[in-house]
């Protein structure tokens, strides 16, 4: 029986047992007095006893019981208590027999997982007290307060709570004059939407639950990037669905392995997920990439759920086109909103898509900053991405033989430069590491001069070569 089950049958025994009583004499010997006897605990019931007795329509209940809830029928055998109702018996449930406490979590909380959470909380973080913080590792973009939310949202957030006309509950799937925005926004002539197609919801994290709770059931599968969002396999794996890791190539700007994709696909996959601009990759696919993508989904009559938050967050000379003003046959999914790219995350505010006009990420400096930096540190491999605000460097691990893998890397980063990058083993890929490239560009110059020093200073060329010999 489910907590919420019992609490409501408790509240019913509780309500019954409120019903106007009359105690036997037994019941009121029990307690050393008799009917008339005032400071008995009971006797207030003698009020409600009378009140009883003036409706018509009152219900008498009669208990007899002895202190066991039992007693002696004429032959000596034990016999449950009874309730009399207007005449009527009915037995009382013998309590020695009542479950103890036993409450246990769902199948849906034992099953749910996040990678990074799990990662980051056992690291044993310890940054060197000497070096200030510099934390490249949260995709928050208002952490650092050089990159501030635009007047123009802020003003119209103010006047929407001012206007006092939206205090009240909206519709489930948002106001319609909303919609109809989104609508306008997102329609072209390769794929045209109405109000009706659009759904507000909490945050882009909401509608990648919508979409992957509503096309998928337990048993089914879904393919999902890697290295991919974590979040996909969270979900996931909370309502019983596998999950299907599909390979992006570092060698070709992150690009899929759509011979990898295709050869994962089955009769239960139901869902392919694409991430385009990528996170934690930050690559931007050409048009002719997604269309081979669209390509290979028709082919095995799989919709799409495009995860496109980053979307139009792209460097100078690149084009993110979505997937849907691509698609001829096949269903998509989009989902977006306001978190990145109008710098309010913590709004929570979904599937709200608008023009980078304030230019918030600049000439991709930084990207370039970052990427330039660490091409020449001994053991990294930077890709350079092309939208988003990640960029993922490969380690040589083996040329770092005191350091295990990309988790004790990072973690000896933080030990030792206080730089905390995310490892990439959050997003299934080892031996990565994640930056966020929205710091301002003096801490992203320090940074990218720490991380040198501390590969300089664990770096051992040719050490995994001298392994095999001795092996």
């Amino acid at each position: 029986m489910s907590i919420r089950c019992q609490n409501a049958r408790r509240a019913v025994v509780y309500s019954a047992r409120n019903i106007p009583t009359q105690y036997t004499v037994e019941k009121l010997k029990k307690y050393g007095g008799d009917e008339r006897n005032k400071s008995h605990p009971k006797t207030k019931t003698r009020k409600y006893d009378e009140a009883a007795r003036k409706d018509t329509k009152s219900y008498l209940v009669q208990r007899n019981e002895n202190t066991n809830d039992k007693r002696l029928n004429g032959n000596g055998v034990n016999e449950k208590a009874n309730v009399s109702v207007n005449g009527n018996s009915y037995p009382v449930k013998d309590k020695r027999g009542s479950k103890t406490w036993e409450v246990k979590p769902s199948l849906m909380a034992n099953n749910t997982f996040n990678p990074i959470r799990t990662i980051v909380d056992e690291m044993k973080i310890s940054p060197n007290p000497d070096k200030p913080m510099i934390s490249l590792s949260i995709g928050d973009p208002t952490v650092f307060g050089n990159l501030p939310t635009d007047d123009a949202v802020l003003q119209a957030m103010k006047d929407s709570v001012d206007s006092q006309q939206y205090n009240g509950y909206a519709p489930s799937v948002g106001y319609l004059k909303s919609r109809q925005v989104l609508a306008n926004f997102y329609s072209c002539p390769e794929a045209s939407i109405e109000a009706e197609d659009v759904i507000l919801t909490s945050g882009c994290s909401q509608a990648i639950d919508l979409a992957i709770s509503g096309l998928c059931n337990p048993g089914d599968n879904i393919l999902v990037p890697r290295p991919g969002f974590s979040l996909y396999k969270t979900l996931a794996l909370s309502l019983g669905i596998e999950v299907r890791l599909y390979n992006l190539l570092p060698e070709n700007s992150w690009e899929v392995d759509l011979q990898h994709l295709e050869s994962l696909v089955d009769d239960k996959t139901s869902l392919l997920i694409v991430t385009n601009p990528s996170n934690p990759c930050g690559s931007v696919f050409t048009k002719e990439h997604l269309q081979k993508i669209l390509t290979v989904a028709s082919r095995n009559c799989l919709p799409i759920l495009a995860d496109e938050i980053y979307g139009n967050m792209v460097f100078p000379g690149c084009d993110c086109p979505s997937l849907a003003s691509l698609s001829s046959d096949v269903p998509i999914i989009s989902c977006g909103g306001l978190a990145k790219r109008w710098l309010v995350p913590g709004w929570r505010l979904g599937w709200i898509l608008i023009h980078d006009r304030k230019n918030i990420f600049g000439p991709e400096s930084n990207a370039e900053i970052c990427f330039n930096e660490l091409s020449t540190v001994p053991g990294l491999n930077p890709i350079m991405p092309s939208g988003a605000m990640y960029l993922m460097i490969g380690i040589d691990i083996k040329s770092f033989p005191d350091l295990h893998n990309d988790v004790d890397f990072t973690q000896r980063l933080v030990t030792e430069q206080s730089v905390f990058c995310l490892p990439a083993t959050a997003f299934e890929y080892p031996n990565f590491f994640r930056i966020v490239v929205t710091v301002p560009e003096q801490m992203m110059m320090e940074a990218c001069g720490r991380i040198r020093e501390f590969c300089l200073h664990h770096y051992r060329p040719g050490s995994h070569d001298n392994n095999a010999l001795d092996q």
